[in-house]
């Protein structure tokens, strides 16, 4: 039974609990996201940009969202055909409105986990057979999380011969030495954050 005073009426949900896809076949659709602290979805404008970045690549390809969030990144790769997407978050409610929302979206290509990214990655064994062309790594800021990902992407042999993998940061940080096969392919910067395009280079 719920407890809610009946003579109070349901509040809607603010509009940054939404986040609008802004390309491909769901373009200008809506989808709500919860009001988590330090949750903070890519905002429009980078999302343009990385795309624009990633034409050409996004299609077919099998894409890893960590540290999903509202799972702007995932949803966007999504709309404009990846081949698949798997999102990783900690909280259980993050993951369960991204399934929520893949259930609206009738998406049957994507798989979603409730798992701090880390310990995922870890566990993650080296031999495993399907390894990813397109990672997004937004990890919360200021929690010292981008170096020990990005190492473990590369020891944990996760990643295809030429994948992209995308950083988005707080605008101070300074990165941290990253594998040596990781080359800088476009960066920029919006009001505090950082972002980052890389190419895995296929020569090992």
């Amino acid at each position: 039974m719920s407890r809610r005073n009946p003579a109070r009426p349901r509040q809607p949900l603010p509009d940054d609990a939404y986040v609008r896809i802004i390309g491909g076949q769901w373009r200008s659709r809506r989808v709500a996201f919860p009001e988590i602290d330090g949750l903070r979805p890519t905002p429009d404008r980078v999302r343009e940009t990385l795309f624009n970045w990633l034409q050409g690549v996004t299609e077919g390809a099998r894409c890893l969202d960590l540290c999903a969030g509202s799972g702007a990144l995932g949803l966007e790769a999504l709309s404009r055909g990846a081949g698949s997407v798997t999102f990783v978050d900690r909280s259980p409610q993050v993951t369960r409105a991204l399934q929520t929302n893949l259930q609206h979206l009738k998406v049957q290509n994507a798989e979603v986990i409730n798992a701090a990214a880390l310990e995922w990655l870890d566990a993650r064994p080296t031999d495993e057979a399907e390894r990813f062309d397109l990672v997004f790594m937004d990890p919360p800021f200021r929690q010292g999380l981008v170096a020990p990902l990005c190492a473990l992407l590369e020891s944990r042999n996760l990643l295809a011969d030429r994948a992209m993998i995308y950083i988005e940061c707080e605008r101070e940080l300074t990165l941290p030495p990253l594998p040596a096969d990781w080359q800088l392919y476009r960066e920029k910067q919006a009001g505090q954050v950082s972002y980052r395009l890389f190419e895995r280079s296929s020569e090992h």
